[in-house]
């Protein structure tokens, strides 16, 4: 999918016709290829399964409710609602709208606000009309439908705007118009969250490492064989985004629910029933707080001091220590909206009842992340700019 993505939006190749027509091609070819290789991989996955696993029908119902789910949407299963983004496969879509955005006015030399408006608008258009479809297809309920058709809006918006405003040249027609320092300030942010979003994933693996008979009893609990192996591999690796928004909770202070009965802070444990997801095996086993928990309140602290630093380092040369320092809290601050929003995103519901929380606490998360993380960009950004 990517090499005719790349063929297909790369400069010096001429489409026939306008803008606009080379940017409703390129998603419409990305929904079909992502449909299709979603579908393709499960169908591989199911040969594996001896009792012959799901018919490719069925394979392919999956992969349109899977893509819904990475878009926001929401699936009414017999057990309940179904409302949890695969973060994986939504930052994947992410990054392939950013990249048609960038490649169709690579290709097509496009400049100026009202030429990228109209690239940006086809490319929401046509990716929210095919997500439309594919909930009708798969028969989605009418608020999940919705939802899903909103968050491909969403996703279209920002990651192609991205994409046509940085390729075309309005992102930095815009930021040369503001201070000086917001451009590293932005940088910064960008570096202090990828950072703690990193260190939360390492959390997730350490955990995970350190109860391994506890995933491999839980998977042999699934059945399936090689494919249940494979399916529930695959099903943690789309997962993993969203056990690390929610260990980025725990690290910020508020924790994280599974469920109204489970728990997870640094001052405190409680472990209730739990679906069988495989990834779960990271959660403690007993009520007492495990010592990673402990050492991953740390991250907050030391992503604000990677943003720090970065602030330190790409400040203008005018700017001393003290001016670094308080250019560094926005840095924070800014973290603080991205784990927010990390942690939404992350949440959900998987059923009625006891499993309708799912998640660590938005809001809560992203004050607790700004307050640490600004403090500490603060003093690493001073620092920096005094010794340098």
């Amino acid at each position: 999918m990517v090499p005719l993505l790349s063929r297909l939006t790369s400069p010096g190749r001429r489409a026939p016709g306008p803008p606009v027509w080379l940017a409703a091609a390129a998603t419409a070819l990305f929904t079909v290829l992502g449909l299709l290789g979603l579908a393709l991989a499960l169908v591989v996955v199911q040969t594996l399964d001896p009792t012959g696993g799901l018919p490719v029908g069925g394979s392919a119902t999956l992969a349109g409710q899977m893509w819904l789910l990475a878009h926001g949407g929401r699936l009414q299963l017999e057990s309940g609602p179904l409302a949890v983004a695969p973060l994986l496969l939504t930052a994947a879509i992410v990054w392939a709208l950013g990249r048609i955005g960038r490649g169709v006015v690579a290709a097509r030399d496009v400049t100026g606000a009202r030429a990228g408006a109209e690239v940006l608008a086809v490319v929401v258009a046509v990716h929210a009309l095919l997500t439309l479809f594919v909930a009708v297809a798969v028969g989605a309920p009418g608020r999940g439908l919705l939802q899903a058709v909103a968050g491909a809006v969403a996703l279209a918006l920002l990651a192609a705007g991205w994409g046509v405003a940085r390729e075309s040249g309005v992102l930095d027609d815009v930021l040369a118009r503001l201070p000086a320092p917001v451009r590293p300030v932005l940088r910064a942010a960008a570096a202090g969250l990828l950072a703690a979003v990193a260190m939360c994933t390492a959390v997730v693996a350490i955990a995970v490492a350190g109860d391994a008979s506890g995933y491999a009893r839980i998977t042999d609990g699934l059945g399936g064989a090689g494919a249940g192996a494979v399916g529930t591999l695959g099903l943690a690796l789309l997962l993993l985004p969203n056990a690390a928004a929610a260990v980025l909770g725990m690290a910020a202070g508020p924790g994280f629910y599974v469920g109204e009965a489970t728990y997870v802070s640094y001052d405190g444990v409680s472990v209730g029933p739990l679906p069988a997801l495989p990834l779960l095996a990271a959660l403690p086993d007993t009520n007492a707080v495990p010592l990673v928990a402990l050492l991953s309140l740390a991250i907050p602290a030391l992503a604000g001091l990677v943003a720090g630093i970065v602030v330190g380092r790409r400040l203008p040369d005018d700017q001393g220590s003290v001016a670094a320092g308080l250019w560094a809290v926005p840095a924070g601050v800014l973290m603080g909206v991205g784990a927010a929003a990390l942690a939404w995103a992350g949440g959900g519901a998987l059923g009625d009842g006891g499993l309708a929380r799912i998640g660590a606490p938005a809001l809560v998360t992203g004050v607790s992340m700004a307050a640490q993380a600004g403090i500490a960009a603060a003093v690493a950004a001073a620092v920096t700019r005094w010794r340098a």
